[in-house]
């Protein structure tokens, strides 16, 4: 998500440095840059929207004074782009400077307890109830390292903090849980990032801090400590041997691979989103006559899961409709008891900007599901939710799909329990289980890996596969199709398994591959008759199912296993993450760049 640089150096300013390192943290994405340094007993803070190099013209971020100082490079999740919003944040005194990666969970509860006790803040962030936090401590005990531990226990969510002080200008603190955060150990100098190419060109040596751990850095050294008990840990350097371009992907190949990997952080992130929004839109919701849910590629096949969530849990009708036929098809019957509900990675999306702006003039209300904050489709919302997945390299999306996935069933569940249409255990069961969705898919990626490498270098050869769900896994289908079509350029179907004896039957042969997602569910038995019917015309099967299935296990002649007990309704959330690597290790076997598939592009600006 956001970038992250801080440094301690002898005998020279901190800001060039600083520049320097954010620009090489650019690859993240980012919609506004700041940096602050400390002299003489003051803040020193240039701040605003944009590029860094458009900010560098307007503020010059190199004409700042002090050897020690910090950066950062935001990624929107609190609050639109703006110079109020963009970091640093800063206390009432402007004695304390915050920059920060991740969510904190309870910003609006501990704003509010402290803007009641005479707190003033400026911007619409979370992040700024850090440094107030501090400030606050500091007039206890004016013990710095104790106040920002003291501070940072009371956050709950994903952090990773670096923070600097007017009081002691020699020193940087930094903390982190679940957001990276890595230390360099320089000659007469000490860096902290949130990724080590920010201060590779100045150090190949690194410490790596560990959940819910602290770090003071000095010019003598750094210090870590336990952030619950405060006890000190020792942590030996490590040297850094990745090139750059490794650095940027943090050691992973591709970066399709390394947002692969990140998803139980993004959907960890996804569930950390305020109840506020969802309660405002499951208000609106509730009260609607007819529904849309528009939307252009991968993220109308979230829209197709979300269809199958709201009729099944909140018992609402719900039509999935691709963008660019949405006026065309339903544009005769929009009006203003409609709703529209867009989502868009970008909120860029072209079809479903003209979409949603041709139902907005009808009078239907607008809703949004994006990653991108202060996108056009934000503006053009009544409500939205940002999804928080974080910026997204690859081309071919992936955690962006599986967070959307994530809002829309928590918003099915909201909605199912503002009706009360679920009895309360199931419910309750239900949204746990979404609450446990994160540590599966780490567990699908930790134990299935190998295994899907395996498969690709098996299948490489292959010209057509077909993808085959039924219920609300005929979107695993379509979006495992489009995942191998897009990297691998394989020519691929997908459908709806009960269809598939209409048409696409007659073109299975001997060894021909299907690829069933088969859970345990209300269709369980039915989709072991489809699997029958193509294993009986000589197809290769492979099924990705619950690990202690067998009797899908022994028809098919290969298989992939999901942690059993998922409810069915969030089945997709799981069952598509092996399809992902499927789809990247086969284009990696078959020689193409997963990251730059040809003909794409990230978002589709044009109609």
């Amino acid at each position: 998500m956001c970038g992250i640089f801080g440094c301690v150096v002898d005998g020279e300013q901190a800001a060039p440095l600083i520049h320097s390192a954010l620009k090489r943290l650019e690859y993240r994405g980012y919609d506004s840059v700041g940096e602050a340094t400390v002299y003489d007993g003051q803040l020193y803070i240039k701040k605003d929207s944009g590029k860094i190099d458009q900010v560098h013209e307007r503020l010059n971020l190199d004409d700042m004074i002090g050897s020690t100082g910090i950066g950062h490079t935001r990624w929107a999740t609190h609050g639109a782009p703006s110079k109020e919003n963009a970091h640093p944040h800063t206390d009432c005194k402007n004695k304390i400077a915050v920059v920060h990666n991740g969510i904190i969970e309870n910003f609006l509860k501990l704003r509010s307890d402290l803007e009641k006790r005479g707190h003033v803040f400026k911007s619409r962030t979370d992040t700024e109830v850090i440094p107030h936090l501090i400030e606050e401590q500091l007039a206890k005990d004016s013990n710095f390292v104790k106040a920002v531990m003291k501070a940072v226990q009371k956050l709950k969510g994903s952090f990773a903090i670096v923070v600097i002080s007017a009081y002691e200008p020699d020193k940087i603190i930094c903390a982190r849980r679940e957001s990276p955060l890595v230390i360099g150990v320089g000659n007469n100098s000490c860096y902290c990032a949130s990724d080590i190419p920010a201060f590779l060109p100045l150090t190949d040596k690194a410490l790596f801090l560990e959940e819910d751990e602290m770090a003071v850095l000095t010019l003598s050294g750094t210090k870590i400590f336990d952030l619950k008990t405060g006890a000190s840990r020792r942590r030996l350097s490590t040297s850094i041997t990745w090139t750059p371009e490794m650095a940027e992907k943090s050691g992973y190949p591709h970066f399709m691979l390394k947002e692969i990997h990140e998803q139980p952080l993004a959907l960890r992130n996804a569930l950390r989103i305020q109840e506020l929004y969802y309660e405002l839109m499951t208000a609106t919701l509730d009260k609607a006559k007819r529904v849309f849910l528009v939307a252009c590629g991968t993220s109308y096949h979230a829209c197709v899961a979300a269809s199958y969530m709201f009729s099944q849990l909140a018992n609402l009708e719900v039509q999935p409709v691709v963008a660019s036929e949405f006026v065309e098809q339903y544009g005769g019957i929009v009006d203003n008891s409609s709703l529209v509900i867009a989502i868009s990675q970008s909120g860029e999306t072209a079809d479903t900007l003209t979409a949603i702006r041709f139902a907005k003039q009808k009078g239907a209300t607008i809703l949004s599901i994006t990653n991108v904050m202060g996108s056009t489709i934000t503006r053009l919302s009544s409500v939205y939710i940002g999804q928080n997945s974080g910026p997204e390299k690859g081309v071919a999306a992936t955690k962006t799909f599986t967070a959307q996935l994530m809002v829309l069933a928590k918003l099915a569940i909201n909605l199912a329990k503002k009706r009360k249409a679920l009895g309360t255990t199931k419910l309750s069961s239900t949204e746990r289980k979404l609450g446990d969705m994160p540590s599966i898919i780490k567990q699908i990626l930790d134990t299935q890996e190998e295994k899907i490498k395996y498969l690709a270098k098996k299948y490489r050869d292959e010209h057509s596969f077909c993808f085959l769900g039924r219920g609300v896994n005929a979107a695993t289908a379509l979006e495992g199709r489009l995942k191998l079509l897009e990297i691998s350029y394989v020519p691929c179907l997908a459908y709806p398994a009960g269809e598939s004896k209409h048409g696409f039957i007659a073109v299975v042969k001997e060894r021909y591959p299907v690829v069933f997602s088969a859970p345990r569910d209300q269709t369980h038995s039915k989709i072991i008759g489809n699997i029958m019917e193509m294993k009986a015309r000589g197809a290769e099967i492979l099924a990705l199912v619950e690990k202690d299935e067998e009797d899908i296990k022994k028809l098919a002649d290969e298989y992939i296993e999901i942690p059993p007990g998922i409810p069915a309704i969030l089945t997709p959330i799981a069952y598509v993450v092996p399809l992902q690597l499927f789809a990247y290790y086969s284009a990696v076997e078959r020689g193409y760049d997963p990251d730059r598939p040809r003909n794409l592009a990230k978002s589709v600006t044009v109609e």
